[in-house]
């Protein structure tokens, strides 16, 4: 691919421990384009969360290259790295993380204080990602006086107010069930229907299958692409 918004080139990722080295990440090639949809999949250990901690500057590579829209951002010290991703990336977790003492708007409003934003512009923009998600009558509330779903929903709209490039999910329906899982992917879809890039970590077939374009991790290597709509079944393809 030319032009791509997110370009991984051999990047592998090893940590030491005790008993050796392990190697999360083996030789990872990824492009993906700007306004695309992709799900990775693979079972648990095989790298996926590794892969998008890299992606969301959380982490960086051992060796290899990771541009975004042709800059290379691998050795990135952390507070240029924490810049860039409070600026043009959005990452939502299963676990949520909202800050269990401030409010439903004050967690969505946070990452602006951190750009410095006004305080006007910060709220509205706040209010307006809320209402995106279907929470614009939760403002005032607390995160544990939501449900598990719409935590979720106040995480992605936490996200989603700064205006992000590229928008991270890991296993962002893990801890939620059907409906409340639906009510999110289709906040994704919606997302990605207005032109940000999506990228959703699962372990979910059901969650994947909504995604034009999927890879599966195995071992801390990449395989795919898949692309839908499909006639037949599709059969993994050499790394990618």
């Amino acid at each position: 691919m030319t032009g791509a918004l997110l370009r991984l080139a051999g990047v592998s990722r090893s940590y030491a421990r005790e008993s050796g080295e392990i190697l999360a990440l083996d030789a990872v090639d990824l492009a993906i384009e700007r306004g695309e949809l992709v799900a990775i999949t693979g079972p648990s250990g095989s790298g996926k969360s590794t892969l998008l901690h890299v992606l969301g500057l959380l982490d960086t590579p051992s060796t290899g290259r990771y541009q975004l829209e042709g800059v290379d951002v691998s050795a990135l010290g952390d507070a240029e790295r924490a810049r860039l991703r409070n600026q043009r990336i959005g990452l939502v977790f299963q676990a949520f993380q909202l800050v269990p003492h401030l409010t439903v708007l004050e967690n969505v409003e946070l990452p602006l204080v951190y750009r410095g934003i006004e305080r006007g512009t910060r709220l509205d923009r706040a209010r307006g990602a809320l209402e995106r998600v279907g929470l614009e009558g939760r403002l005032t509330h607390l995160p544990d006086e939501l449900s598990g779903g719409e935590q979720q929903r106040a995480s992605i709209a936490r996200a989603l107010a700064a205006g992000p490039d590229v928008l991270l999910a890991d296993e962002p329906t893990g801890n939620l069930d059907e409906a409340a899982a639906e009510a999110v992917l289709s906040i994704f879809d919606d997302v990605h229907g207005a032109g940000t890039t999506v990228i959703v970590v699962t372990h979910n077939p059901r969650v994947a299958a909504r995604a034009p374009r999927r890879y599966e991790m195995l071992s801390g290597r990449l395989y795919g692409h898949y692309h839908r709509p499909a006639t037949e079944g599709s059969a993994r393809t050499r790394p990618q």
